[in-house]
């Protein structure tokens, strides 16, 4: 399975959307060169007045660029970046993918899959109405399915530029759903 880097994103202070970059540098155990959410223990600004010494498993945030596909027949205008992520995909199911997948983005970085993002209010602020769209909630279960991307932490260090390609590399199974990190 090959998918593809379409863009690049990172911000060294707290805000919600990312501004596209040209290319970004992954760090080996860190994240984003230079982003705010970089760092060996939680940088979720949130998460980190409570929990400030556990590891960041949140280093980089990937998003299919699908989702803005979808979002867009719903009537919400949605561009790479905007929605907080490091690295917009196409061609890969990132939500589908198990816990601990390697993905090879470019000739050298690998970030490995730790899990779902859990969207946050914060997607309303910045459009109306937009926090239902990136999940679903099962009616007979009462499981939610998140679609705002997955997150990841860097295994090996190099730069991702857009139109890398992203190599997928499955964990030995039995394989792990992902969850909420």
């Amino acid at each position: 399975m090959t998918g593809r880097v379409t863009a690049v994103s990172g911000n060294a202070t707290y805000s919600f959307s990312k501004p596209n970059r040209e290319s970004v540098t992954l760090l080996a155990g860190l994240g984003v060169e230079g982003d705010v959410h970089a760092g060996e223990t939680i940088r979720h600004q949130f998460r980190m007045t409570y929990e400030p010494d556990l590891p960041n498993l949140r280093q980089v945030h990937l998003m299919h660029e699908e989702l803005f596909d979808e979002l867009a027949l719903k009537g919400y205008a949605v561009a790479a970046g905007q929605l907080g992520e490091n690295i917009t995909t196409r061609d890969i199911d990132l939500l589908g993918l198990p816990t601990g997948t390697l993905l090879h983005l470019g000739e050298q970085a690998v970030v490995e899959v730790t899990g779902l993002r859990n969207p946050c209010a914060k997607i309303n602020d910045f459009r109306q109405g937009l926090l239902a769209e990136v999940f679903t909630i099962d009616p007979a279960s009462g499981d939610f399915t998140f679609k705002s991307g997955i997150m990841a932490v860097v295994r090996h260090g190099g730069p991702v530029r857009p139109d890398d390609t992203i190599e997928i590399e499955l964990p030995p199974g039995p394989h792990r759903p992902l969850e909420r990190v």
